[in-house]
């Protein structure tokens, strides 16, 4: 088990010694890197990793950069955010060894299929069934929001399996083939043209019992982990200093305000230097936190990460917007209409971004959500009354 930062540079050089990362295929690299225990350095021995700490996968990930090793995160990001560690924790050995590795080189994508029409910010609500047949499960209902579900091999999925009991505990997980038959998977196109999000249809999707995740009824368990997790992987990520898009918006600055002393340009210098110093401020205390985490299932600190990263997230892509001036109102004059390969969380024409941003208080979980997990779970303020906590799901009023 490697423990300390020359052990793993001694894996990282015998890694890329054997495979050089310019001449080498990145399926075959990263399969070389997943069966080093170099993957996700955090997690357990034989699941990609050796046991280390949250603060020694990141040595591995920034080492491994400097490099110039592939990387699927991109194309994969539900899968190595959210799936991964719900895998490691509730999964079986059997299920860890079949889809940690094909998902880590990126052959096997991953999507996260919990949101429904109905069942948005209270995902326990749910209403997409799962009927128990033999030795396998029926799954019909429809999920929404499905970030890359159109380019995904499996999903995560939640569904109700028991009507007649509160609607946390007649919840169960499952790790469904997206090309099954019965599945549908439709596009929804975003403010900016794009269509990373999708709709999903299962239609008496058959699923064989050796693909339920966790025990029958302990799905809302596997959905924390899930979600918890999602919510360190969209806020809690510690990206190098002045990079993203507060690196966007000092490029702005650099290009078109720097030669420039009136009162005008000097107020603007003051909202980039108060930008910088709140990015600075959760880049640091992201850092911080890092050092806390384990594989598994995090503390609701994730949420306090989600809900910083998402605002910052748009004040700084409107900073930049501003900055360009007029050429800030100017996305295009076509509408593209186009369903990506990879989530567009941040960079890239900041135009874009400033309409993308948008979402980042809503998906992972909404900002609103975010503060009454903080409230309750982090300064111990009352929680707002829940009249259908102990009610039966089929007696529950919906709409």
């Amino acid at each position: 088990m490697a423990t300390s930062e020359a052990q793993i540079d001694k894996l990282i050089r015998g890694l890329v010694d054997e495979f050089p990362p310019a001449s080498t295929d990145p399926v075959t690299f990263l399969g070389a890197q997943f069966d080093r225990g170099l993957a996700w350095a955090h997690f357990p021995v034989g699941m990609g990793g050796l046991g280390a700490s949250p603060a020694e996968q990141l040595y591995v990930l920034r080492s491994l950069s400097r490099l110039g090793a592939p990387s699927a995160a991109g194309r994969n990001v539900i899968g190595y955010g959210m799936c991964a560690p719900t895998i490691v924790a509730h999964g079986t050995r059997e299920q860890q060894q079949r889809y940690l590795r094909p998902l880590f080189t990126g052959e096997e994508i991953w999507c996260q299929l919990f949101s429904e029409p109905g069942a948005g910010s209270d995902v326990a609500t749910l209403a997409t069934r799962a009927i128990r047949d033999g030795d396998e499960w029926i799954i019909t209902g429809q999920k929404v929001w499905t970030t890359l579900a159109h380019q995904a091999a499996f999903g995560l999925l939640i569904a109700r399996t028991n009507p007649d009991v509160a609607k946390h505990k007649g919840i169960t997980a499952f790790l469904v083939d997206m090309h099954a038959t019965g599945v549908d998977v439709r596009p929804l196109f975003q403010a900016t043209g794009e269509a990373e999000f999708n709709e999903c249809f299962f239609n008496e999707v058959r699923v064989p019992d050796s693909a339920r995740l966790g025990g029958v009824g302990e799905g809302w368990s596997v959905s924390i982990t899930t979600l918890m997790n999602e919510r360190v992987s969209i806020g809690g990520t510690v990206p190098a200093r002045g990079s993203g898009l507060i690196g966007e918006a000092l490029k702005i600055w650099k290009e078109r305000w720097s030669t420039r002393s009136d009162a005008h340009a000097m107020a603007v210098r003051s909202d980039l230097m108060q930008a910088w110093v709140r990015n600075e401020v959760g880049r640091l205390t992201n850092w911080r936190a890092s050092d806390l985490r384990k594989a598994g299932t995090p503390g609701p600190e994730g949420s306090v990460a989600k809900l910083a990263f998402a605002e910052e997230n748009q004040r700084t892509s409107e900073l930049c917007v501003n900055l360009m001036g007029a050429e800030g109102m100017l996305y295009g004059s076509s509408y593209p209409q186009i369903r990506p390969s990879e989530s567009a969380m941040t960079g890239g024409d900041m135009r874009k971004a400033f309409i993308r941003m948008r979402a980042n208080s809503i998906e992972g979980g909404t900002s609103e959500v975010m503060r009454n997990i903080i409230g309750e779970r982090v300064l111990g303020l009352p929680g707002e009354p829940r009249n259908d906590k102990d009610v039966a799901w089929k007696d529950v009023p919906r709409s």
